[in-house]
């Protein structure tokens, strides 16, 4: 622990130094690359500064202990070293949190991709559900959502609804949305009061830079067609509609919810983008075999994540088995509490690994 505590001090001394540095001031985009730098560390090295200072003052005394000339001095600094442990221990728990990798997406934006899944039109409602549960908290944390494709259904709900979010740590923060939502409750359409249950799947990714993601226009297919569905002027009237066939690995994006042929290209480009950085990134994680084995943020859609079950008000992450009683508030858009709570067992158990 004392080791890394060096370390991290002695980087960031250095990350400082740079930002004097004359070559570094001369080039704004290095500059930029290191102010961040400096501050991704910040918060380390205040608590490492703490904890060098609590081992020197620790130190000290066990030093006047081991001597034991003079036994007031002994007897305090036996008291003081008794009430500085558990703050020692607290500090080096903060200093791991603070030490566990970053995910390098997190700070990106992020792209929801929301599905209903078994259910039937219960189901298309449940997607509208929750595609207005992400809009609520996104306006809570001054995001930005921009729909990107959409299949709406005749009585408010969704077949497929696919959306970016823009923020600052927008896929850091929904990242662990990713599975299948359950809702259980009575449809509107039952007369016997029975309850149903239907599910919907959601897929949370990180939105690819254009450099990142070199998409060559030979291995694309675009077809055009008549957009279909609820709509204004021009919808079934003209060929705006996109889709696009990623011939190498065989995605399909398709847009149709711009008037303009131009717009939803671009829209289902900026989709497939972020398709195939999760495809890659999975690739990579596979070669390595660092694929995580607990659920939280697997990526894997088809498991089970979550159950909001009307009847008894309440939502639970199956996940952290975490069971909330304030189901109208959630998905109202209060999920940092279960936000909160997915991050931090998240981070635990990397401590762990």
């Amino acid at each position: 622990m004392r080791d890394k505590v060096k370390q991290i001090l002695s980087k960031f001394e250095e990350v400082t130094a740079q930002l004097t540095d004359e070559t570094v001031l001369s080039d704004p985009n290095r500059y930029k690359e290191v102010a961040k730098q400096r501050a991704e560390l910040e918060k380390t090295a205040a608590v490492a500064e703490q904890l060098r200072d609590l081992y020197r003052t620790l130190d000290d005394d066990e030093e006047v202990i081991r001597a034991g000339e003079d036994k007031e001095l002994v007897a305090l600094a036996q008291a003081e070293v008794e009430e500085l442990q558990p703050k020692r221990d607290e500090l080096e728990k903060q200093f791991k949190l603070l030490m566990v990798p970053k995910d390098p997406s997190d700070s990106r934006n992020t792209i929801i991709e929301i599905r209903a899944g078994t259910g039937g039109e219960e189901a298309n409602l449940f997607a509208a559900d929750l595609m207005r549960m992400y809009s609520r908290f996104a306006e809570t944390k001054g995001w930005k959502i921009d729909i990107l494709s959409s299949n709406p259904t005749g009585i408010g709900g969704y077949k497929e609804v696919i959306f970016l979010v823009e923020g600052q740590d927008a896929y850091g923060t929904l990242k662990f949305e990713k599975g299948v939502h359950r809702v259980q409750r009575v449809p509107v359409t039952e007369s016997s009061g029975r309850i149903h249950t239907s599910a919907v799947s959601v897929a949370v990714l990180p939105e690819a830079e254009d450099v990142e993601i070199e998409i060559n226009p030979a291995e694309l297919r675009v077809d055009v067609f008549r957009s279909s569905g609820p709509g204004g002027q021009s919808v079934n009237t003209t060929d705006s509609a996109v889709r696009i066939t990623h011939i190498p690995s065989g995605l399909v994006v398709s847009c149709q919810d711009e008037k303009s042929q131009h717009k939803n290209k671009a829209k289902a480009l900026k989709v497939l983008r972020a398709r195939l950085l999760e495809q890659a990134q999975k690739e990579h994680d596979e070669k390595l075999s660092k694929e995580r084995k607990t659920q939280i943020g697997s990526g894997d859609r088809s498991a089970k994540i979550r159950t909001y079950n009307f009847p008894q008000q309440r939502v639970t992450d199956h996940r952290i088995s975490l069971t909330l009683h304030r189901l109208g508030e959630i998905l109202d858009g209060e999920l940092n509490e279960l936000i909160a709570a997915l991050a931090q067992a998240d981070v635990m158990e990397r401590i762990e690994d």
